[in-house]
């Protein structure tokens, strides 16, 4: 993957962003001491490098019904198969993350279900029939931490 190198008014895009993604182009020049159009273009930049990939309302699931969060060691039966099943992951909107790991697991998911019951009936219904030879699930009670990675000067 590759790195940019980010001067450091970027970084300080992309702190104040980053705290904040609706903060006003124009408060971000203002504290930048730059004007609006350089921050529309610097944040133009950082999008097409691929630095930034969006911006998001982010919703909290307990609040909207899913009260268990998962984390899903997949064992393949046949390991070949990796994209065929992620496809499949895909198309089950309870599965949030999907990551290829080093160590014993094939792939390691999160998953949000309504409840433990529910989760069951994911894991029995949909998860198992991709192809698992098992599975192994953490069920989290709680993020402890939760947060992006700071912008830092090097």
């Amino acid at each position: 993957m590759a790195q940019h190198q980010l001067d450091s008014l970027d970084k300080k895009i992309l702190k104040m962003i980053a705290e904040d993604a609706r903060v006003p182009f124009l408060e971000v020049a203002r504290e930048c001491n730059v004007s609006g159009a350089a921050i529309h273009q610097r944040i133009q930049k950082l999008t097409n490098l691929g630095v930034i990939k969006g911006s998001q309302f982010i919703i909290d699931p307990e609040k909207i019904g899913y009260e268990t969060c998962a984390y899903v060691g997949l064992y393949l039966k046949d390991p070949g198969t990796f994209d065929v099943v992620v496809e499949e992951l895909k198309k089950i909107p309870e599965v949030v993350e999907c990551h290829y790991t080093t160590g014993g697991y094939d792939l390691f998911i999160k998953i949000y279900a309504r409840n433990n019951h529910d989760l069951l009936n994911l894991i029995h219904d949909k998860l198992q029939p991709l192809g698992l030879a098992r599975s192994e699930t953490i069920v989290a009670f709680n993020a402890a931490i939760h947060r992006q990675l700071p912008i830092q000067e090097f």
